[in-house]
């Protein structure tokens, strides 16, 4: 990928993410899809309460794995 290819979008933040926290962004997304009955923001929720994620991380996280069960 060059310069000009940037990613964007949640996916922006997963090395932060990864770097911060230790685990990969599969880790992460797995979490998600086993509390996928829950709203966006009930799970941004818990993962900053139990995980102690901040929010554009949690976010970014859920926007992403959702996004992706609506493919």
């Amino acid at each position: 990928m060059s310069a000009e290819e940037k990613v964007k979008g949640p996916a922006s933040y997963f090395p932060s993410i990864e770097k911060k926290y230790g685990k990969p962004i599969q880790h992460w997304v797995d979490l998600i899809q086993h509390n996928k009955g829950l709203k966006h923001m009930e799970i941004v929720s818990k993962l900053k309460t139990e995980h102690e994620m901040g929010h554009g991380h949690a976010n970014a996280i859920v926007a992403y794995a959702l996004a992706a069960d609506k493919k």
